[in-house]
């Protein structure tokens, strides 16, 4: 999947109309984030606003690390931009597609457009900016920008440097800036969108049993070098056609599910043993400590060391509270 910016009368796209958002009860001059009720939901106060707005923009923060399920009602009137600030490990479904499942790494963008209702399961802390953008408004920017189908845009997921630094800056700037500076943050990041060029090539995603058998191979395997041609083999196929497939399928390329599933094999070493780091890495793949560590903050935004301390104390709480209510 590949998009170009298209930079040709940028410069003449329509300017959004710009309405502050709200952040807890603070005053209305100074609000900086509208409020969510659900995920990707805004909450009933701001629905006058909605109607009347081209972008309202929001914060959706969740700390916990316990498995859970969002579910969002696009609407046809709405486009919500994605904006991922720090790591989450997410999968995203709607109906029969999985549009990703993995590590979503900060900078991340994910666009949702009308269609049947997104599925979130959220497997650790996430936090993510939300530019709610009118239809009517994203479809006059594309037009300017002569690119005239907005459908292209739907569901999409990629990458975005640009996105990624507008993210940070809302969050960086967020104690000393009003709504008005987020609007017009939402209105850069969506003027950008609007000139994102190209047509989506359609790859048929990697079959169940296929990948079944794939997952099956790394799990067996997690603490070998594994490589693309055993994968590739491991599903039958050939290493372009395999690798293609299996992002269609996971929303990620096979070396990033494969790190994934070595962190996640971790995690479960580091919550019930005190096995040393140097050989919980060796246990799951990693050569050296030092790249395991650095892969395990990149994936979890934590050190192994603190993850380890925080969460086996969350074990051994739980684990006290069940032999507490078995006497």
């Amino acid at each position: 999947m590949h998009f170009q910016p298209q930079t040709d009368g940028s410069s003449q796209l329509p300017l959004a109309g710009l309405t502050e958002g709200r952040s807890s009860e603070r005053s209305h001059d100074n609000r900086r984030f509208c409020e969510e009720q659900s995920w990707r939901r805004l909450a009933d106060g701001e629905r006058l606003r909605e109607l009347n707005s081209d972008i309202l923009v929001s914060r959706w923060t969740d700390s916990r690390s316990v498995p859970r399920q969002e579910k969002q009602e696009p609407s046809p009137a709405q486009h919500v931009f994605a904006v991922a600030v720090k790591p989450a490990y997410i999968k995203l479904v709607r109906g029969s597609s999985t549009i990703f499942d993995g590590s979503m790494r900060a900078g991340t963008l994910h666009i949702t457009g009308s269609g049947e209702p997104l599925i979130g399961e959220f497997r650790g802390p996430c936090d993510f900016i939300h530019f709610h953008v009118s239809t009517d408004y994203l479809r006059d920017c594309r037009q300017t920008a002569s690119l005239r189908s907005i459908q292209t845009l739907n569901d999409l997921v990629v990458r975005d440097p640009l996105a990624g630094l507008l993210g940070r800056t809302l969050v960086a700037n967020a104690e000393t800036t009003g709504g008005v500076y987020s609007a017009c943050v939402g209105q850069t990041l969506v003027m950008h969108v609007a000139g994102l060029a190209g047509v989506r090539q359609t790859v048929n995603a990697l079959p169940k049993w296929r990948l079944n058998r794939v997952q099956e191979y790394v799990g067996a395997h997690l603490g070998e070098c594994i490589s693309l041609d055993q994968l590739a083999r491991a599903a039958g196929l050939s290493r372009m056609h395999f690798a293609a497939q299996f992002h269609a399928a996971t929303g990620r390329r096979p070396r990033e599910y494969v790190l994934q599933q070595r962190i996640d094999r971790a995690k479960e070493i580091l919550s019930i043993t005190d096995m040393p780091l140097a050989e919980v890495a060796l246990t799951v793949g990693f050569q050296e400590q030092s790249y395991f560590s650095t892969v395990f903050r990149k994936l979890t935004d934590e050190t192994p060391a603190r993850w380890r301390q925080a969460n086996k104390r969350v074990i051994a709480f739980g684990n006290n509270r069940r032999h507490s209510t078995s006497m």
